[in-house]
């Protein structure tokens, strides 16, 4: 606050001063939020990329079918989704600054990398790798957003924006996929995601303010996450593999054993041994929180499969182009985008368990739709509101899960009912 003493020396250049650094102070928090938006839309663009053309980029690598191109797409939301819960408590330890800009570094060093990959199998590593940066990016972008706008409106604009730019990313993700694909090679689609994040998050570190860690001196469970990472990524690889080599097969058997040796042992150590468990157990008892993961689990779980089912049945059945099948993805950039919105102005106004129970509508009428659609049809007849449908799913249920996750669990838990969230939606 500025105090004024009419007539005395100087009071004005004082005010002009104090204007002018608040002007300047309002222009960086928006710039800083501008670009924080910017920072969940450029990795959403690689992850849509690998959705709109990974039949394409495939092709190009000596494999074909939807059952093993998916591990294009699923390499990357699998590792973001396993490391998420761990990069959140990094970025309270040591600072969501440096962790959120070391994840976009390697983020970037990984997508350039993808760019040169001429082997199936190493391209999906190096996928996989970029999924990390992914994990360190969006956890902490939104701490970020927390520490720096007070609640109120421009806080609660922001997160809406932050939510929106997952569709949008991922829109104009297979867009730019079939763009490209029309005109270069698909190694100039890396080439161009990893220099956007390069302009994205060189800007966005020249904007961020310094910070203090908030809890330095607490300690890191790193082998509860071991054992909790290994534990999801194996149980994910088996999810993924099935279709291909089949669940009887013994090396499905063997890594589905070993993934739940790990989820067991992961429960073992952060219930006797842990100092300061990532996941503690006691979560899990909280009234009606177990049936909410399973339901969060398995709408995105569909929501998952319909997308890359849907992509697979144009291109491959249909024969669209990798751009046709893009443009007609737009309906999911246009009511996803939408959705964030409209489930943040229902919030006030309509009980969550009715908001995700919309979702779940939205999805279901959606898969019917094209599950009962006939080999050639008319894309208006039943993909047009079908997508339409769908991109409500995602928002509506994340939104709703994340309220009904902080009111079921205890106070001091509610960080991590929330991660634990979004490590489902990632784990589609």
């Amino acid at each position: 606050m500025t105090m004024t003493v009419p007539g005395f020396p100087g009071t004005s250049h004082v005010n002009c001063r104090a204007e002018q650094t608040h002007a300047t102070n309002t222009a960086r928090e928006n710039a800083m939020a501008s670009l924080i938006v910017l920072a969940n839309i450029v990795p959403m663009i690689s992850f849509g990329a690998g959705i709109g053309g990974g039949l394409s980029i495939g092709k190009s690598l000596g494999v074909q079918g939807p059952s093993e191109v998916a591990w294009i797409p699923a390499s990357y939301s699998l590792t973001q989704g396993a490391f998420i819960l761990m990069t959140g408590r990094l970025g309270t330890i040591y600072g969501h600054r440096k962790i959120l800009l070391a994840g976009a570094g390697w983020w970037v060093l990984c997508s350039f990398v993808n760019a040169f990959c001429n082997n199936f199998i190493a391209f999906n590593l190096i996928r996989g790798l970029s999924g990390i940066g992914g994990a360190m990016i969006v956890p902490n972008a939104v701490s970020v957003i927390g520490r720096t706008f007070p609640p109120g409106r421009r806080r609660n604009l922001s997160l809406g924006l932050f939510g929106a730019g997952a569709p949008i990313g991922g829109w104009l993700g297979a867009f730019s996929a079939g763009l490209l694909a029309e005109l270069t090679p698909w190694k100039w689609l890396f080439i161009f995601i990893s220099l956007l994040g390069c302009v994205v998050f060189g800007s966005l570190a020249l904007v961020l303010p310094a910070e203090e860690p908030v809890t330095e001196s607490e300690r890191m469970d790193w082998f509860g996450s071991f054992l909790g990472i290994g534990g999801l990524i194996l149980f994910n690889f088996v999810f993924n593999q099935a279709p291909k080599a089949g669940w009887g097969s013994p090396y499905e058997i063997a890594l589905l054993l070993t993934a739940i040796a790990l989820f067991s042992s992961f429960g073992l150590w952060e219930y006797k041994f842990a100092h300061t468990p990532i996941l503690p157990l006691t979560i899990w008892i909280a009234p009606s929180f177990f049936p909410l993961v399973l339901v969060v689990l398995i709408s995105f779980m569909s929501y998952g499969t319909f997308i890359w089912y849907l992509v697979a049945w144009q291109q491959q059945i249909r024969h669209w182009s990798v751009l046709s099948t893009g443009l007609g993805l737009t309906p999911v950039a246009i009511c996803g985008g939408a959705a964030a919105i409209i489930s943040a102005w229902l919030i006030p106004r309509l009980a969550a368990q009715w908001i995700m129970a919309l979702g779940c509508l939205a999805i279901l009428i959606g898969q019917l739709l094209i599950a009962t659609m006939p080999e050639q049809q008319s894309y208006w007849a039943q993909v047009f509101p079908a997508t339409i449908l769908s991109a409500f799913c995602p928002d509506f249920i994340f939104t709703a899960a994340q309220i009904i996750a902080c009111n079921s669990v205890r106070r001091y838990e509610q960080g991590i009912a929330g991660s634990l969230v979004g490590v489902l939606q990632l784990l589609d």
